[in-house]
């Protein structure tokens, strides 16, 4: 009998390579922007930062990671669940470290969570693109 189960993760070259996708994106749409990508588990594996992005903003991005690793939804998605459940819009968005705006996508392959990505710095809508941007160039599931 097993008492323990197999997990899968980002590698630490995909981590980098997806916060790398997601900077480029961001000067495309002329924006400064912090992103994170963390494991499934919702550990860093990955981080850069713009020059000129804003500082409250590395822990938002850090914290978008964290939320769409941990829920395994996009951060965008907390607006229709919590509408019409009075407990959970009160208590989710004071949860330390959850995040309920755009810009945090879960990252998986075949299926499989591996991990999640985080950006802060432009609109919920930007940051939202510039996450899909690093799926995209990983070849990841929308």
């Amino acid at each position: 009998m097993n008492h323990s189960v197999e997990q899968r993760a980002i590698t630490a070259e995909a981590a980098n390579a997806a916060v790398v996708a997601a900077v480029a994106k961001a000067q495309e749409l002329g924006i400064r922007i912090n992103a994170a990508v963390t494991d499934a588990s919702g550990v860093l594996a990955a981080f850069l930062r713009m020059p000129g992005a804003f500082l409250h903003s590395v822990d938002i991005a850090i914290d978008k990671a964290y939320t769409a690793a941990g829920f395994g939804f996009a951060t965008a998605q907390w607006g229709e669940l919590l509408r019409g459940d009075e407990a959970l819009r009160l208590g989710m968005p004071v949860r330390p470290r959850n995040v309920v705006f755009g810009g945090g996508l879960p990252m998986r392959e075949a299926g499989v969570l591996i991990g999640g990505i985080g950006v802060s710095g432009g609109s919920a809508e930007q940051d939202a693109e510039c996450a899909r941007a690093a799926l995209v160039a990983l070849g990841l599931d929308q």
